[in-house]
């Protein structure tokens, strides 16, 4: 019987599954000798790979380029220096955020699995990761989605002459509603005073003037509940046949934000008032490069910008062929998601230095919001007062919505492909109603980010649900891979698939630099977690500190639970415990 390659691609490899041999016994007439013959038949079904390896490059930039491109690291950046911001982001780029999107590229593409299954090549006793990474995603869709609800039902309000966040004449506006532009004359501004863009956001779209709190959230808003719906539906259809459909969905949904962007930009750049927002969002403050905030700052952004440890880089891999340069891929998508970023942020601070041009403000009274408030809020109403406000409000909204859906595209196939990979039997015949079982999971949980305080629960997940958690996770999977499975053996690996080795720096980040990079992220996401959050006016009590920790914790039990089993149920010593893999 012929011994088993090291090449997955071979199909003899333990990586791609058992592989029973039958064997036939049969007399030929050879010399009156009797002949073995041996059949090697493999009953796995062949794995899925991406169409054209574009499919493959835009599902992964979909992935990394998300809606925190376009409001987070423009904020964050202007926050923590302007231009002297760009020195750590492209620092904690090199050492920490590239070598971690490298490491899961590699992984996924050898090993040809999902976050679960990929375990019993790796460590065994670690395979709780791969469970937690499964709930914390889950946990993402409860709320990500939602904020792709919203947006739509922006864009369903902005096929109008008039804009409905414009004025101040509408059922949902307040006595303290009121404009406060160049044009409008004769307008008295005070403490008290609300945009129209505010109110139409607070109380027509979010109603939370009708919730007092997380302790009564109140009724579901139908009209929310419809979009979400609609985005559900869309997401199904996308990718329930797998890579297959998805890879051909993201032609148009990782594309056209780009396009708009574009536009965007230009119109931006022509505004009155837009070199203001350029000169905030870049001038260089050097002396906050002493401030250690300022590091932790770009390290968590290029970190959950490029997005390692949620599955999907694993996931997105295993559909490649074995031989496909991963190497070059990294480099490229993450490159991009980091252009993407620095570009974003002049389509935002165009505008906002028009707005505090039109306001006779300054720029950073303008830009004090950072998350949805900045796209909902500050942006719509400056939308709102260009000329042709009714197209750029649609294309605008149109743009938010597909870079959510990509990212929802890569957050659901993550899932399934552990689990499809996990269990096989069961489910590899089933995927269209497995599928349709998850999205409909998914938009269950979410239904109470719909209801009347349903932003308060938004971002009590936001804050709990993706930050220590998945800190967490990754540290421990570059710690399995480096420490326990080996970077000798990991960068064999690789040799195997890419023919060369990977350099020193690579393995010198692999050992020591990202567990440390991973290390300070993770003490100061739980420093900064302490405090209590406050959202529209809203402080949230202290019960809710302690539920957004039993949050974070309920993913990552799933570690420790699952090493106190595999210890209790495999047979051997701990070191063969801890080591056993089927290639043994």
């Amino acid at each position: 019987i012929p011994s088993c390659s090291t090449d997955p691609q071979t199909h003899t490899s333990p990586r791609s599954g058992p592989i029973p041999f039958f064997l036939f016994f049969s007399t030929l007439p050879l010399g009156g000798l009797r002949t073995l013959v041996v059949q090697q038949t493999s009953l796995e079904r062949p794995r899925e790979t991406w169409s054209k390896k574009m499919d493959f490059l835009l599902s992964v930039i979909g992935y990394a380029v998300d809606l925190g491109n376009v409001w987070r690291f423009p904020y964050i950046c202007y926050q923590n220096g302007g231009g002297a911001f760009l020195l750590p982001y492209l620092l904690m780029a090199v050492f920490g955020g590239v070598p971690l999107f490298y490491m899961e590229l590699a992984l996924g593409q050898f090993h040809r699995s999902g976050c679960i299954s990929i375990w019993k090549y790796i460590c065994p006793i670690f395979k709780g990761i791969g469970f937690a990474i499964c709930i914390i995603a889950l946990y993402i869709a409860f709320y990500y989605n939602t904020i792709m609800a919203w947006a739509l039902y922006y864009l369903l309000s902005s096929f109008r002459r008039t804009l409905p966040w414009s004025t101040c004449t509408n059922s949902w506006n307040t006595a303290n509603c009121n404009r406060y532009m160049s044009t409008d004359h004769n307008v008295s501004w005070s403490n008290s005073s609300i945009s129209p863009a505010e109110e139409f956001y607070t109380r027509q779209v979010l109603q939370v003037h009708l919730s007092p709190g997380l302790h009564q959230l109140g009724s579901v808003s139908w009209q929310l509940a419809l979009c979400l719906l609609f985005i559900f539906t869309i997401v199904y259809f996308s990718i329930w046949k797998g890579v297959k459909t998805s890879g051909k969905v993201v032609w148009v949904t990782a594309t056209f934000p780009y396009l708009v962007l574009l536009v965007l930009l230009i119109r931006g750049a022509t505004l009155p008032g837009a070199w203001r927002g350029v000169v905030f969002y870049l001038k260089p403050d050097w002396e906050k490069l002493l401030s250690t905030t300022v590091w932790i700052d770009a390290a968590a952004q290029i970190f959950f910008s490029l997005g390692p440890g949620f599955g999907v880089l694993l996931a997105f891999a295993s559909y490649n062929p074995f031989h496909n340069n991963c190497y070059r891929d990294a480099l490229v998508t993450s490159s991009v998601n980091c252009l993407t970023s620095f570009v974003s942020g002049f389509v935002i601070f165009t505008v906002l230095g028009y707005m505090a041009e039109m306001r006779h403000q300054e720029v950073d009274a303008v830009a004090k919001d950072a998350g949805p408030s900045l796209l909902f809020i500050i942006y719509a109403e400056a939308i709102a007062n260009m000329p042709a406000a009714t197209f750029f409000a649609i294309i605008f909204f149109l743009m938010i919505i597909m870079l959510g859906l990509d990212s929802t595209f890569a957050g659901l196939e993550g899932v399934i492909t552990a689990m499809l990979d996990e269990f096989p039997h069961v489910l590899a015949k089933r995927r269209e109603w497995f599928v349709f079982g998850l999205v409909c999971v998914c938009y269950l949980g979410a239904l109470s980010t719909l209801t009347y305080g349903g932003a308060f629960v938004v971002k009590l997940f936001e804050e709990y649900a993706t930050g220590p958690a998945v800190i967490t996770v990754v540290l421990l999977e570059v710690i399995a891979v480096s420490w326990f499975y080996g970077t000798n053996r990991f960068c064999n690996d690789v040799q195997v698939m890419l023919g060369f080795y990977p350099g020193c720096f690579w393995r010198v980040c692999w050992v020591a630099i990202c567990p440390c990079f991973l290390l300070v992220m993770l003490r100061y996401s739980i420093y900064i977690h302490i405090f209590f959050l406050i959202l529209f006016n809203y402080h949230y009590p202290p019960w809710t500190t302690v539920l957004g920790y039993c949050i974070g914790v309920s993913s990552f039990i799933c570690v420790p639970v699952y090493m106190v089993y595999h210890l209790l149920s495999a047979r051997g010593t701990f070191k063969q415990v801890q080591y056993f893999h089927s290639s043994l």
